[in-house]
């Protein structure tokens, strides 16, 4: 008698998951083929250490600020629900307000201290140069992309994902291309090495804020909301969407502090053990992403019922979402461990980087099956206004356990890359456990 409301519920989590998933995946792929890209280029340890710097240290900063995204998604969804078009609109005009003026200022920032910033974090020079060229090159495009988190936002309050996923494809194709173009210098630009893969992303967003202000300005989201009409600055909207925002920027922060605190341990142990890591969490956005679309339509859901003020039923819709989630993260575990070294030589061709990487995916892949249960969970607290707890927990689990033991292990007991590793799985199985927990405690909401 089960298995048709079940069903209902999969068609449900379907229809906003899998092209959140589509979407998200595409920025896999172009991760995997940037990788690639630089990974090929004549002094690929230099050049994919600096690329691994460059991006963790690039989403340091822009994490902090893109999770306005969540605070408008929790906004909009409950508003949605409660059919409340008006209200929606003028979440999203406050949200695209904050995202333009924070980017410029961003902008700014990263421009006059990207060399410094790169330098800090890399035991190399040269890998710091590298480093610093593609971090100047990418806050070029900073001010446009957090115009695109502010369109995400709303269209995944309102349950549209099928326009993100359209975006995706369509930036993250001009992104390989671009990258393409200004990475080896085609079509008569000059070849700029690791500098061109930043330039590449950042003409790459722009392109996309421009498809995000066309396909809004027209057709039943033109007709059912009053999108750029009346832009002014709401301060209780404001102070609602970083209220909501600021644990998950914080949270976003502390990750990729502890991602980048770990590729700076393995950099201790080497160049090559440093570049064999940035392989290995290249691999990793196989698993990343996905279990973000279905975190994505988890908060939709979430936020939806909790609008109509039905709670049971938003608490078995995250429960269902994470365990179709747990499906996938699990198989992908399996060919993780089973055949790593086919899923590392689609990023690198050095086969040093790829021997001294595979040991390591095994142990991320046996990670992978508790991470999505965890992820999804978190996703649907945070839709539940818990943002500090979850915040809390990722700075626990993170900081404390992952980069922790990591360095322990890996440095302190001179066990290697292999035992730096072994801090994955125990930051992510304590992490689900500590949101489940939470979870499975939560009676009503306020």
């Amino acid at each position: 008698m089960n298995i048709f409301p079940r069903k209902k519920f999969y068609i449900k989590i379907s229809g906003i998951a899998f092209p959140a998933i589509a979407g998200l995946s595409t920025q896999m792929i172009v991760s995997i083929v940037d990788a690639a890209i630089i990974g090929r280029l004549g002094d690929a340890e230099h050049s994919l250490a600096a690329m691994g710097i460059g991006v963790l240290a690039t989403w340091v900063i822009v994490s902090f600020f893109s999770s306005l995204a969540t605070g408008t998604h929790i906004l909009i969804a409950r508003r949605y629900g409660e059919n409340d078009f008006g209200s929606c609109s003028e979440v999203f005009n406050n949200s695209l307000l904050i995202g333009l003026l924070l980017g410029i200022f961003i902008t700014a920032f990263g421009m006059l201290f990207s060399d410094h910033f790169a330098q800090l974090l890399a035991k190399d020079p040269v890998v710091g140069d590298l480093a610093g060229d593609f971090i100047f090159y990418r806050f070029l495009g900073i001010p446009f992309f957090l115009i695109t988190v502010s369109f995400r936002g709303f269209l995944f309050g309102i349950g549209n994902t099928k326009i993100f996923m359209v975006s995706a494809i369509l930036v993250n194709a001009l992104n390989i291309l671009f990258n393409y173009i200004f990475v080896y210098g085609k079509l008569g630009f000059p070849a700029m090495g690791v500098a061109g893969s930043g330039l590449g992303s950042s003409l790459a967003t722009i392109c996309d804020a421009v498809y995000y202000f066309a396909v809004t300005s027209s057709g039943p989201i033109r007709k059912n909301f009053s999108l750029y009409r009346n832009i002014k600055a709401d301060r209780d909207i404001i102070k609602s969407i970083f209220r909501l925002s600021l644990p998950v920027s914080l949270q976003n922060v502390f990750i990729l502090i502890g991602f980048l605190t770990f590729i700076a341990i393995t950099g201790l142990l080497g160049t090559l053990q440093q570049a064999a890591s940035q392989t290995v969490i290249s691999a990793l956005f196989l698993s990343f992403l996905p279990t973000y679309g279905f975190g994505i339509a988890a908060q939709t859901l979430v936020g939806n019922n909790i609008g109509r003020g039905k709670i049971l039923l938003a608490k078995i819709y995250a429960f269902e979402t994470a365990k179709i989630a747990t499906y996938y993260t699990a198989f992908l575990g399996i060919v993780f461990i089973g055949i790593p070294e086919y899923i590392l030589l689609v990023i690198t061709t050095n086969h040093e980087i790829i021997n001294t990487a595979v040991p390591a995916l095994r142990i991320a892949g046996f990670a992978q099956i508790f991470y999505a249960y965890g992820v999804v969970l978190a996703n649907s607290l945070q839709s539940m206004g818990k943002t500090k707890y979850v915040m809390y927990s990722e700075v626990f689990t993170n900081l404390v356990l992952f980069a922790g033991l990591s360095y322990f292990l890996g440095i302190y007991l001179n066990g290697g890359i292999l035992a730096a590793w072994f801090g994955l799985p125990v930051y992510v199985i304590t992490y689900s456990a500590i949101i489940v927990y939470k979870f499975n405690s939560i009676k009503s909401i306020r």
